[in-house]
């Protein structure tokens, strides 16, 4: 079985973060533009951040019924909690990214969204997209947690 590996080292502020990313030959090409198959890492520390949704600091949601402006708020929350903790985003290394009443259409609209708020810093980690009926407030459509290392 043929892998393509590609080791990755991230330098921020003299910061060292060795990351494997590993998309197997026997697995598509097709979504590794915007993720990876699997990330390894030997990193000792981790963050790991609760799922984020469309309100904003003060609770209020963003983006009735819009799901580019709630994915917006998301990733930008996603965002602020990395900053907290000082963390780049490609310190990225798992994402879920769960949707309400998921179709096809809105794969592009999230991945612009988050595209637009990470620009070239997007983190192209090993994620899951999941469809989901409903998430904890009717109103949010989408929520997104991740799991960061530290060198």
């Amino acid at each position: 079985m043929s892998t393509f590996q590609e080791k990755i080292y991230k330098y921020r502020n003299g910061a060292y973060l060795p990351m494997e990313i590993v998309n197997p030959k026997s697995l598509t090409d097709k979504v590794t533009s915007v993720i990876s198959h699997v990330v390894v890492t030997t990193a000792s520390k981790l963050a790991f951040i609760s799922g984020q949704v469309s309100v904003d600091e003060t609770g209020a949601l963003i983006g009735s019924g819009d799901y580019y402006t709630q994915a917006i708020q998301v990733f930008t929350n996603l965002k602020y909690a990395l900053e907290a903790v000082r963390a780049d985003p490609l310190y990225i290394v798992k994402m879920n990214i769960f949707v309400v009443n998921h179709n096809p259409e809105l794969i592009s609209i999230i991945f612009d969204a988050g595209f637009h708020v990470f620009g070239p810093n997007w983190p192209k980690t090993a994620s899951t997209y999941i469809g989901v009926q409903i998430l904890a407030d009717p109103e949010w459509l989408i929520e997104i947690d991740a799991i960061v290392i530290f060198p």
